[in-house]
């Protein structure tokens, strides 16, 4: 009778053991799971503070010729996105949104020469120099690719100038492209009240994505 209680006590004991084992295990696996989910969310809040981003980014370009119609238009609704970490850019321009203040003249761009309906976008994707966004106010350079009119040309030493306002990054800045490097073919017709050199001006009010 004794050696069977031994044997009873033992076997509770062991269960008793096993269960608490199973126990801590299963507490520590949950403990683990949420430190990897706690490091993965820190990760990615990290990852997101590093990301400015506008969908309201202005595009201006002109191709004026001196004593003929003023050729501009203007476009306020780019998108537009900052690492932080890095300086890489982008931005992309839906070619139908830019506006003229002539309605033929916007209709002639978009069927003539942009060819909206084949090619839609536009965009830029390059990397802003020594980007440091401790710095509230600078000027510094961007290099990159442009893509319009289903042509991809590098556009080099942009000069942006940066500013940090109430925790939003403006960039701005101007740059000048030829009508000839993206195959668009001026009709002598208009050749002479058509510049084939274009300024293009930017302007972005980035925040925090």
């Amino acid at each position: 009778m004794k050696r069977a209680c031994s044997k009873f006590y033992h076997l509770v004991k062991m269960t008793n053991s096993e269960q608490h084992v199973t126990i801590e295990n299963n507490k520590y696996r949950h403990m683990k799971k949420i430190t990897v989910l706690a490091l993965l969310l820190i990760s990615l809040s990290a990852l997101a503070q590093s990301k400015y981003l506008t969908k309201a980014g202005s595009l201006d370009f002109e191709a004026s010729v001196p004593s003929f119609e003023e050729v501009a238009a203007k476009n306020n609704s780019v998108t537009a996105i900052l690492n932080t970490d890095n300086g890489d850019f982008a931005a992309l321009a839906l070619v139908k949104a830019f506006r003229f203040k002539n309605a033929l003249m916007e209709e002639h761009f978009n069927e003539n020469y942009a060819e909206s309906d084949t090619y839609p976008k536009a965009t830029f994707k390059g990397n802003i120099s020594g980007f440091d966004i401790s710095i509230e106010d600078t000027t510094k350079s961007i290099d990159g690719s442009l893509t319009f009119h289903g042509v991809t040309k590098e556009i080099t030493d942009i000069s942006i100038t940066i500013k940090v306002v109430d925790d939003k990054i403006l960039l701005s800045g101007n740059f000048k492209v030829l009508v000839s490097d993206f195959d668009i073919a001026i009709p002598k017709i208009v050749a002479n009240k058509l510049s084939d050199e274009v300024s293009v001006d930017f302007n972005f009010e980035l925040a925090k994505k």
